[in-house]
């Protein structure tokens, strides 16, 4: 009699987890850290890029210095940013490492922009090689944060909804960081470039509006 109660409170505690969301809570969680591990994959296959970019551009005659510092640094400071499992959970932590990547996102383009200025650059097929590469990393990286993007909008509102927001409580399910994707196209977007001739002009302060 005992162990047929047991089986039954056990079945009993079996549904009640999966109807108030709880097998859908592990479920998203791991499909989060998925994507997230997709970003960070796609961010160190840009990085492990710039290397070979940065040499490339080097071996132009007098190529814009000021240019090509401002994409080492960036990508200093872009792999400098400690990433965790714990980032996901961090809307601060996110946001730098948000901010870091879009920095980054910036100077290349603004490195790419000045390299039409150079007709050897353009003819270089080494250098226009590792843009198409670059190009398709960027689509990657798009592709896979539009992904988490959405895994974490449906685990959020999972967290947030009656009655499951009392499982995600009871059981330490935290609303998760997303990417503000707005913000960061606002972080990314290049200075303007004069191709008219002359040094390229000081970039501004702040992004300007769109």
């Amino acid at each position: 009699m005992d162990m047929y109660l047991r089986r039954l409170l056990a079945l009993l505690f079996a549904l009640l987890l999966s109807g108030c969301g709880y097998n859908d809570f592990q479920r998203l969680d791991e499909e989060s850290k998925a994507a997230w591990a997709e970003v960070l994959n796609q961010y160190q296959r840009r990085a492990d890029l710039i290397p070979n970019i940065v040499n490339t551009v080097r071996g132009e005659a007098n190529f814009e210095q000021e240019t090509l510092t401002r994409v080492i640094e960036a990508r200093a400071r872009a792999t400098s940013v400690q990433v965790t499992p714990e980032t996901l959970n961090d809307p601060a932590a996110l946001q730098r490492f948000q901010a870091a990547q879009g920095e980054l996102s910036g100077a290349l383009s603004r490195l790419l922009a000045v390299s039409e200025r150079y007709p050897d650059l353009k003819a270089n097929r080494g250098f226009q090689d590792l843009r198409v590469q670059l190009e398709g990393t960027e689509n990657r990286i798009t592709v896979a944060r539009n992904r988490y993007i959405k895994t974490v909008t449906d685990y959020n509102v999972l967290a947030r909804s009656f009655p499951t927001n009392l499982t995600a409580k009871v059981m330490g399910y935290e609303p998760k960081a997303s990417f503000t994707v707005q913000n960061e196209a606002e972080i990314s977007r290049p200075p303007t470039v004069d191709f008219g001739g002359g040094a390229a002009p000081t970039p501004p302060a702040a992004p300007a509006s769109r």
